[in-house]
């Protein structure tokens, strides 16, 4: 229970400083300062997350990210439920902490919810989702390898990523890889970010899907020996 629990509390922190920044900088890609700053928190909230749950629970805090592992036989079955549970519990927890305190302050709104930017596609935004979740569980699925891994600079490592993901992936979604991420802030914020929600979840699993069997090809037993 501890390791789910772990998930939950991580999962939270991450929505919460993530999404709370986005909200509070008013990320508008017109302005490349508040993309930066909000790339800058999803990055350094899973760092965090990363030195302070790491030892617990791996640190997933993304059903994505779960996914990969469980595919890559890291994890049960059992486990990988039992994660993507409490980190959408996490993830409502973060986003119900966001929405009273935006509700409580003048000029700001929202939950940080992802939704399509102007002028991108259903299918560009889901395309867009699963390459660069695809992108960023690789580099997990790597770092975190227990024999050709990062070690201790693991962390680190994720973390970096996420933020280039974030810098290159605002212009078209906002950004996810995360379903646990999207799902509870377009249930608080509704409009379309609840109707494109679908987008959210398919593609960052569909390219969590692809990781796995990339690092499967590329770091098989085969190829290790």
């Amino acid at each position: 229970m501890k390791k789910y629990l772990a998930e939950m509390v991580g999962t939270m922190v991450l929505v919460l400083m993530g999404c709370g920044v986005a909200v509070s900088l008013g990320c508008n890609i017109g302005d490349p300062a508040t993309v930066i700053g909000t790339a800058l928190a999803f990055g350094l909230a899973v760092v965090a997350m990363a030195y302070t749950i790491g030892g617990v629970s791996g640190c997933h805090i993304n059903p994505a990210i779960t996914l990969a592992c469980y595919l890559s036989k890291r994890m049960s079955g059992r486990d990988c439920g039992m994660y993507m549970l409490f980190q959408v519990a996490g993830a409502f927890l973060g986003s119900l902490l966001l929405w009273l305190l935006t509700g409580n302050v003048d000029g700001l709104a929202g939950t940080g919810a992802n939704d399509l930017q102007a002028g991108v596609s259903l299918t560009g935004g889901l395309v867009a989702e699963m390459v660069f979740t695809c992108v960023f569980v690789l580099v997990v699925l790597g770092a975190t390898d227990a024999k050709r891994g990062a070690g201790n600079f693991a962390g680190l490592a994720i973390g970096l990523s996420l933020v280039l993901v974030h810098l290159v992936c605002i212009r078209y979604t906002g950004t996810s890889v995360n379903p646990a991420r999207s799902l509870a802030p377009a249930v608080f914020q509704g409009g379309t970010a609840l109707t494109n929600l679908w987008v959210f979840i398919i593609g960052p699993f569909v390219g969590a899907i692809c990781a796995a069997g990339i690092w499967a090809v590329i770091d098989g037993d085969e190829g290790a020996k």
